[in-house]
């Protein structure tokens, strides 16, 4: 299908399906930030609320180049708005209650307790505004033993025990490349903000919605806390696939490929692509005890290739393998152009930077990197009008900001 088709009968008067739904959020770093883009990339209008002193994506390396701009704060905070309120401070809380009473979705991703510390806990925001949805997101909940625990990713990857399993056999646990739960925690932070929003909007009930990056990582561990709890061992496979053989990574002559069969009937294609017609009857059960064996074939036939003449044999096999592109290489991929997965986007400093556009394609509601991430504190002015507050007012709260900051 041409995107021409897909998008034919598309709307230009909306920014996405969630048009209309306001979205505040007091976030820092990965988590909380991803639910609330998931949620603007949505076409929600979400407000981000920072202390005037910026939050941790915005010192996260690494920088746009030439720039004092960070990837991760462009990234997780474009399509938002930005406000500084200083929520300690009475004024500020003020401002932000009177936020919250036009918002439908608050997201939080602080220590459980702390914004309940601070005046601003689900109880509180709730006297503002009945029927909110209160998303939580945390390391290990809002209750349970080791609720008061700090849970940060890398925590959260090896507790949950996924970090167990992953990384070379011989090796050790090895965490993900990337904040794997803070991104799952993002998402069902997202989900459930809409299913809330869904029963809302039937019932008129607004509820609390604890996430936890724990929580999120045990149950997308693929039955594997199942098996644990059951017993049954747990074997660290790296490259290789417990269910199939051969399956793996590749080095070819010009860069390494993952390649591999799942079905006999693909190995029996590969069998005799490899030389070995001899060997095309044996079943999986069969080539998982020749695992080595089988594998061996495949990583000499490999060997004597290009990565390109790999792919595009065992595509004429009807047989998945692909080049194990770096981000690099990646960024370069036509398909990756083709589908508009990154979208050239123009920053607050001028330049301008590829940004990975929103993933789930709607045909009549398109989503899009409408615009970059905000300077610190860049819509104060607009939001805080929007609330009815005077430029006197305005005034004073910045004021109070500076003398705190000051004494």
């Amino acid at each position: 299908m041409d995107s021409n088709d897909f998008f034919a009968n598309a709307r230009s008067d909306l920014d996405g399906p969630l048009h209309g739904v306001k979205v505040v959020e007091a976030t820092t770093t990965w988590a909380g930030p991803m639910a609330s883009c998931v949620l603007a990339d949505l076409g929600a209008d979400v407000v981000k609320v920072e202390l005037p002193g910026g939050e941790v994506a915005r010192r996260m390396p690494p920088l746009v180049p030439d720039s004092g701009l960070t990837v991760a704060h462009e990234t997780v905070n474009r399509n938002k708005r930005n406000l500084t309120l200083d929520l300690r401070l009475p004024t500020g809380r003020a401002a932000f209650l009177k936020l919250i009473a036009n918002a439908d979705i608050f997201i939080e991703n602080f220590r459980p307790g702390l914004l309940r510390d601070w005046g601003l806990g689900y109880d509180d925001l709730c006297k503002a505004k009945a029927d909110l949805i209160y998303v939580s997101i945390s390391g290990f909940g809002q209750f349970g033993t080791l609720s008061a625990r700090a849970g940060y990713d890398p925590l959260a990857q090896a507790y949950s025990g996924w970090a167990s399993l992953n990384g070379a056999p011989d090796g050790g646990p090895t965490k993900a490349p990337t904040y794997l739960g803070d991104d799952l925690a993002g998402l069902h932070g997202a989900l459930g903000a809409m299913a809330a929003l869904r029963h809302r909007d039937r019932t008129g009930e607004g509820q609390h919605v604890d996430v936890a990056l724990v929580d999120c990582l045990v149950f997308q561990s693929d039955g594997f806390p199942t098996a644990g709890a059951l017993g049954i061992p747990m074997q660290r496979w790296g490259n290789q696939f417990n269910l199939a053989a051969p399956s793996n990574s590749y080095a070819c002559r010009d860069g390494s490929v993952y390649a591999g069969v799942l079905l006999d009937s693909h190995w029996q294609r590969l069998a005799a692509r490899l030389g070995r017609p001899d060997l095309a009857a044996l079943t999986t059960a069969e080539r998982l005890r020749r695992r080595d064996e089988v594998d061996g074939l495949l990583a000499d036939y490999c060997a004597a290739r290009i990565t390109a003449e790999v792919v595009a044999e065992f595509g004429e096999l009807g047989l998945p393998a692909t080049r194990i592109n770096t981000y690099a290489e990646l960024a370069k991929e036509e398909h990756v152009a083709s589908r508009s997965m990154l979208t050239e986007t123009e920053l607050a400093d001028g330049r301008s930077a590829p940004l990975a556009a929103p993933p789930v394609k709607f045909s009549r509601t398109p989503t899009r990197v409408r615009t970059r991430a905000a300077r610190l504190g860049e819509h104060n002015e607009q939001v805080l009008a929007g609330l009815g507050l005077t430029p006197e007012e305005i005034a004073a709260l910045a004021d109070e900001v500076v003398g705190r900051e000051g004494g």
